[in-house]
This record gives C-alpha cells, structure tokens and sequence, in this order.
C-alpha cells in the first residue's frame, strides 16, 4: 500500500532527525483561518511554496504566513531572471503533495529549499502533507536538516483587492 501524504512526512522527518509534531485541525478557508484553529498568529504558519525555475526545476520557498515572495529579492538570490508559480498540476507532479499541503518533507523530489530569515528562532505550522493536517517544528533544525539558504526574500502582504 502506498504510503499517505502524512506518512510520507513523518518518515522524512525521522530520517533527517527532524522532531515534528502533526495536529489534526478542521478545515480552513484562509491562512487566518487555519492559524486561529491552532491557536497562533498567522506569522507562525509558514506558506511552503513550489516555485518553477526557468530551466524547468524547482525550490521551494519557505514564506512566513504574514509576509509574500519578493520575486526581486528571491530572483537575485537564485539568480535567474525568471521565477514563477506552476499551475497546480505541475506543483502536484514536481512534490507529490497537492496545494495547501506541500512541504518539502517527503517531498517526491528533494528540491533546494529557500526559507525567509523571518523564520529563524521560531516555532512554526507547515503543511503536513494532506488536508486537515499542520506540522509543527522548529524552524531553525527544519533549516539545518534541509541546508536551506536563509535571506530576507520576502516582503510584507500586500491586502488583496
């Protein structure tokens, strides 16, 4: 049987010495949603993004949940000129996780991994790799245990409109 999005992370996670802990929580609509559910400031939850690189691979950014991707900051870090978001279907074959569940633990392919410096020294919620489900870890040995380049390649959220 093959093993579940879930499995998959916590395998990862006890492979690479990483202590995590996964809650289940109901449901969210919005990341607001999802940090009241598990009792933390939406700074707390970090947004794992799969990011398409222009020679067809990809990284992951790690995003706190009140800031957003600075595609300048993140482009000259990377240094590539072009950077993008992949429609659903290429996140989904590129991680093996569909979106709002995507981490880079047990990922299908261990892409690099690019965390915000905002990170740093924090306690944080990430995808658990299926719905209904957050991971909890500390941020610095989930950055140790992936050897992620840490910058500020972020920016504050800007409202939608």
């Amino acid at each position: 049987m093959a093993e579940t999005g879930r499995e998959r992370v916590e395998a990862d996670a006890r492979a690479r010495g990483l202590e995590i802990d996964i809650v289940e929580r109901p449901p969210a609509d919005s990341l607001e949603s999802a940090a009241r559910l598990l009792g933390i400031e939406p700074a707390g939850i970090v947004k794992s993004l799969v990011v398409k690189r222009h020679d067809g691979d990809y990284i992951f950014v790690l995003v706190p949940g009140d800031r957003q991707i600075s595609w300048a900051k993140l482009r000259a870090l990377v240094g590539v000129n072009k950077l993008s978001l992949p429609h659903e279907d290429l996140a989904l074959a590129a991680t093996g996780y569909s979106r709002g569940t995507i981490t880079p633990l047990g990922s299908s392919t261990a892409w690099p991994v690019f965390a915000d410096e905002r990170m740093r020294g924090t306690r944080v919620a990430m995808g658990a790799g299926e719905h209904g489900y957050s991971a909890f870890v500390d941020a610095d040995a989930l950055i140790t245990a992936y050897d992620a380049t840490v910058a500020d390649i972020t920016d504050e959220l800007k409202p939608r409109s």
